[in-house]
């Protein structure tokens, strides 16, 4: 069965929420506003969705020490739905995106880009990572592959 990538440009509506597993893995969520603006019989006309996004792993740690509240971002992902019962017996769904890529939108910004170091060493500008990494096992998407 063949994914179906989603790409998303928006704004935070609020700050992204990290949580670790207890296997140390990191689990990081935020929403996301996009607009929509037309001109219709010489009117502008807007609307506004609101996205659910989830981010793992050293995704979600970079996603969680970088971006705020109204940040504009590019989110690259796959829609994913979900359902629970609630204590009262209610059924109840949602459909998120699981973020595979975040990064600034630059059209109206600058952004400085840091490199984390692996596994527990050093950045290039001296920084390491706060998350524990001991215990940090390989990505699920990407396995050791180094980015850049």
């Amino acid at each position: 069965m063949a994914d179906s990538t989603v790409t998303l440009t928006g704004n935070l509506t609020k700050d992204p929420e990290i949580r670790f597993t207890t296997g140390g893995r990191g689990n990081c969520s935020f929403g996301l506003a996009v607009n929509r603006r037309w001109q219709q019989n010489g009117e502008w006309q807007e609307q506004t969705s609101f996205f659910n996004v989830v981010a793992w792993g050293t995704l979600a740690e970079n996603a969680a020490a970088s971006l705020n509240k109204g940040m504009r971002v590019i989110v690259t992902g796959r829609l994913e739905q979900r359902s629970w019962d609630t204590p009262q017996g209610d059924k109840r769904s949602i459909v998120e995106v699981i973020a595979d890529e975040i990064g600034p939108s630059l059209r109206w910004a600058r952004a400085e880009v840091e490199r984390v170091a692996r596994e527990g060493g050093q950045s290039s500008s001296g920084g390491g990572s706060s998350a524990p990494s001991a215990s940090r096992a390989p990505d699920p998407v990407y396995g050791d592959e180094e980015p850049f």
